[in-house]
């Protein structure tokens, strides 16, 4: 059935509406009772994607176009690409400082600034993105996410998921822990530190420079996201052996972040737009790396030369012993990072029960 376009806008704004009375998102002290429907509000958005990128750049845009639409034009989003008004790994600096009202990207890409809030973005070996929604939702993980981000006057929502990433593409095929020793690798956040402990050589690069740099045997194997936007930047054709699964990033959460004051600055009845579409792009951006992943698995599959595996099994075992000690080696260090693991692993653990009787037994039937 067809709707058409202005009936389901009204329709999504009336819900909103309706939602407004009882949101339970209580981040602003802002004392707003009455709403001034006469005025508009003009925002920049800035992202750490480039231009065009499918899923997160779009998906990014998409969400501004429905504020815009869900607010009647009250609201408007003007959403930059990395690099088209600050460099992309600023965004979150950019929000914090008020230089912009939002930014879009992951939490792991100011680890050199916040450490912590890699656990609201992914952890080696961590949770799926539906253990991280059911923690940040209902277990009160969103609570002390904004717990982190307050003394940078940033509040975060989230705003999309990668799903459970690959492992990555090799020049070489990885049979052994020593397989790893010297290779360089393009890999960020924890699981370049966990690697680094494994004795290879982690590599920070930006997406733009991924293709080039193991075409030109630069780095011996990278990571990225999955087989969609592999196959999109040609990764493929600088390395045959493709590897599974992707124990640095089994759901990495995508962060939208709001300035304090900017966002105080809203009536009550914008808040909750804001608050249910990112709630809503949230599942759409999940939902479309799923399709598009599946997809392009397959047409990978076909090609001649790829060759796709799966990590062996004391590989994994290995790397899952380095990464917890990794964690409990930066939680000695830093007495945040130590309590947003513990509860972090507080959560994780009654996720983990949850899911041996459910969903993994389920998948563990014989087909």
């Amino acid at each position: 059935m067809v709707i058409h376009h202005s009936i389901r806008t009204l329709f999504l704004g009336l819900l909103v509406l309706t939602l407004t009375a009882c949101d339970p998102e209580n981040v602003t002290d802002s004392a707003t009772t009455a709403v001034d429907t006469s005025k508009t509000y003009h925002w920049k958005m800035v992202t750490t994607w480039p231009p065009g990128f499918p899923v997160l750049q779009e998906g990014a845009e998409r969400f501004a176009q429905n504020i815009k639409n869900m607010s009647n034009g009250r609201l408007n989003i003007k959403v930059y690409a990395g690099g088209e008004l600050i460099p992309p790994l600023q965004t979150f600096d950019a929000v914090s400082q008020g230089t912009v009202e939002m930014g879009h990207g992951s939490a792991y890409y100011w680890a050199g600034k916040v450490p912590e809030a890699q656990f609201f973005s992914t952890v080696p070996f961590g949770m799926t993105a539906r253990g991280m929604n059911a923690w940040l939702y209902d277990g009160g993980g969103l609570e002390l996410w904004r717990e982190v981000y307050q003394p940078f006057h940033v509040i975060p929502f989230p705003l999309g998921n990668t799903g459970v990433q690959m492992g990555g593409w090799f020049n070489k095929e990885i049979n052994s822990l020593d397989d790893i020793k010297g290779l360089k690798m393009r890999i960020p956040g924890l699981g370049g530190k966990v690697f680094a402990k494994a004795g290879g050589n982690p590599v920070l690069l930006a997406g733009s420079e991924v293709y080039t740099a193991l075409e030109r045997n630069t780095i011996d194997a990278t990571e990225w996201i999955g087989p969609y936007h592999d196959q999109r930047l040609g990764l493929y054709r600088a390395a045959k052996h493709y590897y599974y699964p992707g124990w640095h990033e089994p759901g990495t959460v995508l962060e939208l972040t709001i300035n304090q004051r900017a966002w105080a600055s809203l009536p009550k009845d914008l808040q909750a737009i804001i608050s249910n579409a990112a709630m809503a792009e949230n599942v759409r951006m999940l939902s479309e790396m799923e399709q598009k992943n599946m997809s392009a698995l397959q047409e990978l599959k076909e090609r001649p030369k790829v060759k796709i595996h799966r990590f062996p099994d004391d590989v994994l075992a290995k790397l899952k012993m380095l990464t917890d000690e990794t964690l409990a080696e930066e939680a000695a260090k830093n007495p945040e990072f130590k309590r947003i693991y513990e509860a972090y692993q507080a959560f994780r653990q009654q996720n983990d029960a949850w899911s041996d009787i459910s969903e993994n037994a389920y998948l563990a039937i014989e087909k």
